[in-house]
């Protein structure tokens, strides 16, 4: 079998679930363009734990984990088969633990929507442990790289620069805050460079950082989805635009 690319998506706003744009086209493009998974492994911004829960149940709750959008984005079914043989093995080898109480959020359907319509590939999702630091998170997914060779597409789901605090929700379009736009462009050398050390210590990089990543929940994906990656891995942008000002749609292919 092949070995399967590994994605990072900046997923943004709910509104693209519905939206076609130069983001949500650029997800059906990698749809058609990478090598058909055997399975899906989402790392899940919106998951967020004490420790990093991975879930192994034969089935997963599809969860609109988003308030106050238009009723037609709660009506919106996308619910793929889960993937619990894969997930335990997952499990195993990376130490995770085993836990069905959360589900297929919109860190994982919002984006396998546009890439996989079909929904006919199984999916498995792994939890943002709030507690751990950055080179744990990185340590734990490089122990799952071998999984890429048995056909696992893994997509990191999040967003590099994440602040909803400064959001203008009522312009996708809006001119992006310089801050951002900077550490944004900061992690792009980083990733061309294969400086990973800098993606796991983002602060070092300057006081602009605290604006992009208020947060850490939406840089954890990022950060799992650099782990899995080998140094012969060739990396392109297939989106690199903002959105709503402060939210990097950046995402990453590692192939």
């Amino acid at each position: 079998m092949l070995k399967m690319p590994v994605l990072f998506i900046g997923h943004g706003s709910p509104m693209n679930i519905v939206l076609n744009n130069t983001y949500t086209d650029s997800l059906k493009a990698l749809g058609e363009s990478i090598p058909r998974p055997k399975s899906v492994c989402v790392f899940s911004a919106h998951w967020q734990t004490s420790g990093t829960l991975i879930h192994c149940e034969d089935t997963a709750k599809q969860i609109y984990d988003f308030y106050g959008f238009p009723d037609s984005l709660y009506k919106i079914k996308y619910e793929p088969e889960a993937d619990s043989e894969t997930a335990v093995k997952a499990a195993g080898r990376a130490g995770l633990t085993c836990d069905g109480s959360w589900g297929n959020d919109h860190s994982a359907w919002s984006v396998l929507k546009h890439m996989y319509p079909d929904g006919g590939i199984p999916v498995f999702y792994i939890s943002s442990d709030m507690t751990a630091d950055y080179h744990t998170h990185y340590e734990i997914s490089s122990r799952l790289k071998e999984l890429r060779n048995e056909g696992v597409l893994f997509i990191g789901s999040g967003n590099i620069v994440h602040n909803l605090r400064d959001a203008d929700f009522h312009n996708m379009d809006a001119e992006p805050d310089e801050r951002g736009v900077l550490f944004d462009g900061q992690i792009e050398k980083a990733l061309l460079e294969h400086k990973h050390n800098i993606i796991k210590d983002p602060m070092s990089l300057g006081s602009h950082v605290r604006y992009s990543i208020p947060t850490r929940d939406h840089y954890i994906p990022f950060v799992h989805a650099c782990g899995l990656t080998d140094a012969d891995d060739n990396i392109s942008f297939p989106c690199s635009i903002f959105q709503n000002r402060s939210v990097s749609m950046r995402s990453v292919l590692f192939d």
